[in-house]
């Protein structure tokens, strides 16, 4: 499984100003694989919608981020889910909530335990984050990497007992 290529659809972030494609090699906790994150970083643009239904075919994993000084931002994972789960219908989609931007304290629009909330009852796991800081920036990939293993071991799994 070492680098077996996994696709996480949206990334929105602020800074983005087109889609951007990063691919990023995480190693998934208590294994010895690793798991080839691709992201797609669509910085939440409307104007970018219609592209990204072309990439995003069937995602794997789910990475919605939102600026945690912004409630629109917040507001719009909502429309980003959906968005992303009408891609693959009737299966489920794991995934993360990340609110960035933690250093700006004082400017917080988005309560902690909002999010979390929405974020559990969506089945998604929730973080925050500060990109300018570099704190718990590893924490959101490192749960898709191991989401994602865990798709790949019960495919695996399945594959097998058809033989």
């Amino acid at each position: 499984m070492d680098g077996y290529p996994a696709t996480v659809q949206p990334v929105a972030a602020s800074d983005t100003t087109g889609v951007d494609l990063v691919v990023k090699t995480v190693p998934v906790p208590d294994t010895g694989d690793s798991v080839e994150l691709f992201i797609f970083d669509s910085a939440g643009k409307e104007l970018f919608s219609e592209m990204l239904d072309k990439l995003w075919e069937s995602p794997n994993v789910l990475c919605l981020v939102y600026d945690v000084t912004n409630e629109q931002s917040f507001t719009n994972c909502s429309k980003w889910l959906e968005k992303a789960r009408s891609q693959i219908p009737g299966t489920s989609l794991p995934g993360v909530l990340v609110g960035n931007k933690t250093d700006l304290a004082g400017r917080r629009a988005v309560d902690s335990a909002q999010a979390r909330a929405w974020a559990l009852g969506q089945g998604l796991e929730c973080f925050e984050t500060s990109v300018k800081e570099l704190e718990n920036c590893e924490a959101p990939f490192r749960c898709l990497a191991k989401q994602f293993h865990h798709l790949y071991r019960e495919k695996v799994e399945v594959f097998h007992a058809l033989l």
